[in-house]
C-alpha cells in the first residue's frame, strides 16, 4: 500500500489511558491524544481508560489489536519505574517487532527538550502486534504533547504504511 492512500483516509487509532487516579472527566493525557490526533484528521475508533493493572493492560491492547478495526493503538500512563507502572510489561509481551528508535527518541527529546536528566527514568516504547502499531507513552500532558508532536504524528502514516506491506 502507497502512502499516498494513506493520505487520502483517516487513521483508525485507539487511545488508552493506564490510571489508578484519572476518569474520562480528568483525563488531560487521553484528551491531549484526541484532540491532537483529530486536529490532523485521524479517527479515534477506541477510548478507554483502564487501572494499573497488568492484566487489563494487556487484554485492552491485545482486545484492541485483534479487533482489525484499528491501525494503531497509543497508550499514556503506567511507564515509569514505579511498582504499579506496568503498561510497558503488558505491551511489551505483546511486541512482535519493536521499533527500539521511539523509545530511544522520545527519551532523547525529553532530555533536550523538556525534563532533561529525569528523562532516564522514561520507559516509552513503540512495536507492532498483530499488524496494528502500538506505542506507549508517559501520562503527563506535557509528554504526551512532546511525543504526539514530534514523533508519532509526524511519522504514524509512514509507519502504518510499512507494516501493512
Amino acid at each position: 500500500m502507497s502512502l499516498e492512500e494513506f493520505v487520502s483516509r483517516p487513521l483508525r487509532l485507539g487511545v488508552l489511558t493506564v490510571s489508578d487516579t484519572r476518569t474520562p472527566e480528568t483525563d488531560k493525557g487521553g484528551d491531549t491524544i484526541v484532540t491532537l490526533a483529530e486536529a490532523v484528521g485521524h479517527e479515534i475508533v477506541k477510548r478507554a481508560i483502564v487501572k494499573d493493572d497488568y492484566d487489563s493492560i494487556y487484554h485492552m491492547v491485545k482486545e484492541w489489536c485483534d479487533s482489525n478495526m484499528l491501525d494503531a493503538v497509543i497508550t499514556t500512563g503506567g511507564t515509569g519505574i514505579a511498582l504499579r507502572d506496568v503498561t510497558i510489561e503488558a505491551v511489551n509481551n505483546l511486541i512482535q517487532k519493536e521499533i527500539p528508535g521511539f523509545g530511544e527518541l522520545f527519551r532523547y527529546l525529553s532530555f533536550t527538550e523538556d525534563i532533561g536528566t529525569k528523562a532516564v527514568a522514561s520507559r516509552a516504547v513503540g512495536g507492532v502486534y498483530n499488524n496494528t502499531l502500538i506505542l506507549s507513552l508517559p501520562g503527563s500532558v506535557g509528554a504526551v504533547t512532546l511525543g504526539m508532536e514530534k514523533l508519532i504524528l509526524p511519522e504514524i502514516k509512514h509507519l502504518i504504511r510499512e507494516i501493512t506491506k
